[in-house]
């Protein structure tokens, strides 16, 4: 699904390649649908007509597309992040989404070598293609590979959902609303547009579409018809799907002929809380501070003078990157840092062959969510800024870490554990 914030979800959430991805991540998460069920049916088809249809309506929907769309969907209540009727928004005890989870799980060797190994089976013969799309875009094919790998399988995914009872339900009684109605306003004039009809409109447990897993206001806004057949298919026109990625990307502003990054070596002389996109230096400056990239390998003469940004995705306890702009394409797509450089190293692994990180990944991931926002809450009150205290721990959460151990006399981990969530409580 494509565009997230630092410590949440905005457009383009909650991706798994497979299908079983969308099955397992709901297990545990399955909400007990309370005594009052036929009641929120009730107010659920209420919302629809007296509040939804107007504004759809307004939109130019017709009602025989909106009747359709609604005919027999009732709220999902096994949906994550819903708000049922009379309670607050409450930060989930664990983490479902795999790529706010462990890292070390997220970077599994199945996983890469199936996205890596199906990339290039598919990069000769869509060769011709792919180098279309990178004349007119910028874009690498390999990326558009690990994205199409990542997303979907390359297309063997199936979504198992209904999108207007997913959308529905998340506009209706959702943590995000606004976000939601306006994904569902989109997929009703996809429909209304003759872009899919209503029985095509599958999708994952977000909301994502077709192949790229575009939400519905990415597929208006960057699908394009590539095949030259007249329209926009990114179900199941290869040439649509992989062109439509590298426009999505493009419109978030992809450097052309730059990488998306390098791992490094990062001596204990520089801090862990120097990380960030908005922290970003020379990449010969970072080389002049003692940061190397790993086997002995020189930067790139081309990017030496162009700027980079320290990554650190476990702090001390992962593998580090000197990532460029293009890094944070990628999060664009997804705002997770593991799922950017998840797409940027199968990309690596797709035109040079497979090869793992040479940093490891250390013990990390193991908390609740619930204490990771405990801990931030805490860390705000001290005046640091991590963002949002949602449990989920992005790059400002991390560097606050490191900020506060460096100012109590210890050493920077720059990653929340159980030991940081006692002493801050």
């Amino acid at each position: 699904m494509s565009g997230r914030t630092e410590g949440g979800a905005t457009e383009r959430d909650f991706r798994k390649f497979s299908l079983a991805f969308f099955l397992a991540a709901l297990v545990g998460m399955v909400l007990t649908v309370p005594t009052h069920a036929a009641p929120i049916d009730d107010q659920f088809r209420a919302w629809l007509q007296n509040d939804l249809w107007p504004e759809a309506k307004t939109k130019g929907i017709s009602k025989n597309t909106f009747d359709a769309a609604f005919d027999g969907v009732k709220p999902n209540l096994k949906l994550p992040d819903l708000v049922m009727p009379g309670e607050k928004p409450k930060t989930p005890q664990k983490q479902h989404q795999a790529e706010f989870g462990s890292p070390g799980a997220y970077f599994a060797e199945k996983t890469v070598r199936a996205v890596t190994s199906g990339g290039r089976a598919r990069e000769a013969a869509n060769a011709r293609t792919l180098a279309s799309i990178e004349k007119r875009y910028g874009v690498p094919g390999e990326i558009l590979l690990a994205i199409w790998g990542r997303e979907t399988g390359f297309g063997a995914a199936k979504m198992p959902y209904d999108a207007f009872e997913v959308l529905g339900t998340k506009a209706f009684m959702s943590t995000k609303k606004d976000f939601f109605r306006t994904e569902l306003l989109a997929a009703l004039e996809i429909v209304e547009r003759g872009l899919a009809p209503v029985g095509a409109m599958k999708s994952s447990w977000a909301g994502a579409l077709g192949q790229p897993q575009f939400m519905p206001t990415s597929l208006l806004k960057h699908a394009v018809d590539f095949d030259g057949d007249g329209r926009v298919d990114i179900w199941n026109s290869t040439p649509d799907v992989l062109a439509s990625i590298a426009n999505y990307l493009v419109h978030y502003g992809w450097v052309r002929g730059r990488s998306w990054g390098f791992e490094v070596m990062v001596p204990q002389s520089v801090s862990c809380s120097l990380e960030g996109p908005d922290q970003g230096k020379k990449i010969a400056q970072w080389a002049a501070m003692g940061v190397e990239r790993v086997g002995g390998k020189a930067f790139p003469a081309s990017e030496l003078k162009a700027e980079g940004f320290l990554l650190m995705p476990a702090g001390r306890s992962g593998p580090a990157f000197i990532a460029t702009p293009n890094f944070y394409v990628l999060k664009e797509y997804n705002t997770s840092d593991l799922y950017a450089l998840f797409i940027g190293h199968g990309a690596d692994r797709i035109a040079h062959g497979d090869q793992n990180f040479t940093g490891g990944w250390g013990p990390v991931g193991d908390l609740h969510r619930s204490d990771i926002a405990a801990l931030q809450r805490a860390l705000e009150a001290k005046g640091y800024d991590v963002g949002s205290a949602d449990g989920l721990p992005g790059f400002k959460t991390r560097r606050s870490i490191g900020r506060w151990q460096e100012k109590n006399g210890q050493a920077a981990t720059c990653f929340p554990d159980a030991g940081l969530v006692a002493a801050l409580k």
